[in-house]
């Protein structure tokens, strides 16, 4: 089947009210589903319940220092350091470093200069770098490694 077809079909039916439609030609099968609008909808309530869950478990799963040594500084969010919020533009898991056993990109007090990659955030097995939009200095880092982040949430604040 032509891709081109395939294209206008998607088209076709993106424009008409059909949740749900399957093609076959011989070898070839299309089968295409909206998502509705309704089974979005839970998925928005869910995940911010998800999100401001795990900073509380973490440290219990994790023996490690270093996300103990984050709690506090979460439990004092009412003062915030003076600087610029770097925001999640996609909603995934946050990754600080390239890999579990790699050094994180960025830290609290490090220079960085605009296109410098400051973490990851997995959608969708698709890893995004998150670069920084100007240069500064990391003031604070919002989130913990692996937490789940939602669109727009902030993740790091920078001076600049």
């Amino acid at each position: 089947m032509d891709l081109k077809l395939v294209k206008k079909l998607l088209d076709m039916i993106s424009e008409t009210e059909l949740n749900e439609v399957s093609i076959e030609e011989g070898d070839f099968k299309l089968k295409v589903k909206k998502a509705s609008e309704s089974s979005a909808a839970p998925m928005q309530f869910q995940m911010p319940a998800q999100s401001a869950q795990p900073p509380q478990g973490q440290p219990a799963a994790h023996a490690k220092p270093a996300p103990a040594a984050e709690e506090p500084k979460q439990a004092a969010d009412d003062s915030q350091p003076d600087g610029d919020v770097v925001k999640s533009p996609i909603v995934g898991t946050f990754y600080e470093a390239p890999s579990p056993d790699s050094d994180p990109f960025v830290k609290a007090g490090d220079k960085v200069e605009k296109g410098e990659t400051l973490c990851i955030v997995e959608a969708m097995k698709i890893m995004n770098e998150i670069e920084a939009e100007f240069s500064g200095t990391v003031q604070k880092i919002l989130v913990d490694d692996g937490q789940p982040v939602e669109f727009d949430q902030p993740l790091f604040i920078i001076k600049k």
